[in-house]
């Protein structure tokens, strides 16, 4: 949980609240004011103090978790992009010249979905996508839905209908149709139909700073 650290600067956007990190912070102070009160040996003293030390220099990571976007270094560094996706951890990396500059927690594709693991390129990049397989049936005249959970291979539009596909806002297309983007519903576990879902806020700035020909690594 280092790693954030080691990128972050103070005056970046970055994900994620601090309230736990200044507790953290709060109350180990106290906890070292306490001991040096009492009566407790110097090693507890010590040991006090790295941990006061320790919360600090890993602040960024425990204030903002798993979500989390470094955008100074990512702007500043001069390095090419390359994004790497860790299918057993459900979580995506940004790198800028081989500096983490980002990382995200995703949901990618589910039992009989699975995503693909490999080395990748990026092949496009859309800020507004819709789905050419998966969406809805929606009711031409009240704009209802009809039918969710669509999969236009298997099922055949009722009359009076048209077909809506699923939002993929962000996409960023590397194998196929696969591709990452954003999502209302990442669980911390497969789920989609084969994309990488992100959080929208996260998804946004992973699309912003990728190249259309960059690296793309998917691993377990």
């Amino acid at each position: 949980m280092l790693k954030p650290a080691q990128n972050f600067h103070p005056n970046t956007r970055q994900v994620g609240s601090p309230g736990r990190y200044t507790k953290r912070v709060t109350q180990a102070v106290h906890g070292c004011v306490g001991a040096a009160q009492g009566t407790l040996s110097p090693l507890y003293l010590l040991q006090m103090f790295l941990l006061i030390l320790c919360l600090f220099v890993a602040g960024p990571a425990l204030a903002h978790g798993s979500n989390w976007f470094d955008e100074q270094a990512a702007a500043s560094s001069s390095g090419s992009p390359s994004i790497r996706i860790d299918l057993s951890e459900q979580k995506a990396y940004f790198y800028k010249g081989g500096q983490l500059v980002g990382e995200s927690l995703i949901s990618s594709g589910k039992k009989g979905f699975r995503t693909s693991p490999g080395n990748f390129r990026v092949l496009a990049k859309r800020p507004n996508h819709r789905s050419s397989i998966y969406g809805s049936f929606v009711d031409r005249s009240t704009g209802r839905v009809v039918k969710a959970d669509v999969d236009t291979r298997k099922h055949r539009r009722p009359p009076g209908t048209y077909y809506r596909g699923a939002k993929m806002n962000h996409y960023i297309r590397f194998n196929g149709g696969i591709g990452l983007h954003a999502s209302g519903h990442v669980p911390r576990y497969p789920a989609s139909h084969g994309c990488v879902r992100m959080p929208p806020h996260m998804a946004r700035v992973f699309f912003r700073y990728s190249r259309v020909g960059m690296p793309v690594k998917v691993t377990y």
